[in-house]
């Protein structure tokens, strides 16, 4: 079943952070976790769910499921989001 999380696009991390906890993906493990680099304090983390949040400043992450192979896909969101 497709559906648009694999074709939509999204502006800002906002939206991609809405959609997974709409769809409820926002918990769930990814099939390969991801190492992030925080675009607010370069402090590198590992992302092992679709929402992931850095440990050092609180800023929150996002990607959906079809894109979760690519770091370049996750989205920040905003601290504390």
């Amino acid at each position: 079943m497709m559906h648009e999380g694999c074709s939509g696009s999204f502006e800002n991390g906002k939206q991609v952070v809405d959609k997974i906890r709409m769809m409820g993906f926002a918990n769930q493990p990814m099939a390969m976790p991801l190492y992030i680099k925080c675009t607010e304090c370069d402090e590198e983390f590992e992302m092992e769910c679709h929402e992931g949040k850095c440990p050092n400043c609180g800023m929150v992450y996002g990607v959906t499921p079809c894109h979760a192979f690519d770091p370049d896909n996750v989205m920040a969101a905003g601290k504390d989001y």
